[in-house]
């Protein structure tokens, strides 16, 4: 089941909640309608905590324990908040074989925030990810929309810092 015990608690609104609330009403008669729901919800929030997971099982004449399986188990869905800074770096094998493990490396150090975690203040967060594309510009990390490709450890400082002055 959900675990409503994150670093950063739920800040949802009442302008997210009233959107929610009418995607569900376009879609609660359609078969299939969970996938979207859900989709959209990620996209109102951000992330689909279990307070969101409650209006969408609601919603939609379902159990909380059904919603979070399909949550849990599509990793397009995440549990957990992002930073209002997102940084991402690819660990997909063109990536990986380039260095990227230590280009993630380098920005955890710099971050002061481990892949798959948020900072505490909210402002970054830090995740691993998998092939995004870009496989001819690898090791590619991505800040923020902004794609930085032939990476190397030395590049994360100068680049972090550009966002970290914002």
């Amino acid at each position: 089941m959900p675990n409503s015990k994150t670093a950063i608690p739920f800040k949802g609104t009442a302008q997210q909640h009233e959107q929610l609330l009418a995607v569900i009403e376009r879609y609660k008669d359609q078969p299939g309608a969970t996938m979207p729901v859900l989709q959209e919800a990620q996209e109102i929030y951000g992330y689909l905590p279990e307070e969101v997971q409650i209006v969408v099982a609601e919603g939609l004449g379902m159990s909380l324990s059904e919603v979070y399986g399909i949550v849990s188990f599509y990793t397009q869905f995440t549990l957990n908040p992002k930073g209002d800074i997102r940084v991402e770096v690819c660990l997909g094998t063109a990536c990986y074989v380039k260095g990227s493990g230590e280009v993630l490396a380098r920005v955890e150090r710099k971050l002061g925030c481990k892949a798959g975690k948020v900072k505490p203040d909210g402002s970054f967060s830090v995740d691993a990810t998998r092939c995004i594309g870009a496989c001819g510009l690898a090791p590619v990390m991505v800040v923020g929309g902004d794609v930085y490709g032939r990476l190397t450890p030395d590049d994360v400082d100068g680049i972090l810092d550009k966002y970290l002055k914002a």
